[in-house]
């Protein structure tokens, strides 16, 4: 705490000793020593409540991060869920038959090219949206 030498102590006892006295002496240095160690045991009180508060603050922080990319990652979740869900619905709907198109297709070759249209549209939706997502789909022959 202070930057007292062997020699500033020594000299301050003597001091201490004439002004005091050998009587009064003994008390004062007693009295003294607890006011030194109390004062030693407030400032690592200070500094463990400081060092609480900081450690605090930083998990609050990271608290909120996490919670932040907890969000995002829900959020870009719902997303995808309702953007799959249209998907299906939309190839739901061309299976069965839009609302323009004939309940029945009149000949066996015409639901049959109808299926095989059907699967192609579900082949290239699949190639575009891993198109835009960024991968690579190997070719098919």
């Amino acid at each position: 705490m202070f930057d007292f030498g062997f020699s500033e102590m020594v000299v301050v006892a003597v001091v201490a000793l004439i002004v005091l006295g050998p009587e009064r002496l003994p008390k004062v240095a007693r009295q003294a020593g607890e006011w030194l160690g109390k004062l030693q045991r407030y400032v690592s009180d200070v500094k463990s409540d400081i060092s609480r508060q900081m450690d605090l603050e930083e998990l609050r922080k990271m608290e909120s991060e996490i919670k932040d990319a907890a969000s995002g990652i829900e959020e870009s979740f719902r997303s995808s869920v309702a953007q799959a869900r249209s998907e299906f619905d939309s190839i739901a709907g061309d299976l069965q038959g839009g609302a323009d198109a004939p309940a029945e297709p009149p000949t066996d070759w015409d639901r049959v090219y109808a299926i095989r249209r059907s699967r192609q549209r579900i082949v290239e939706r699949r190639s575009e949206r891993a198109r835009m997502l960024g991968q690579k789909r190997p070719k098919r022959h």
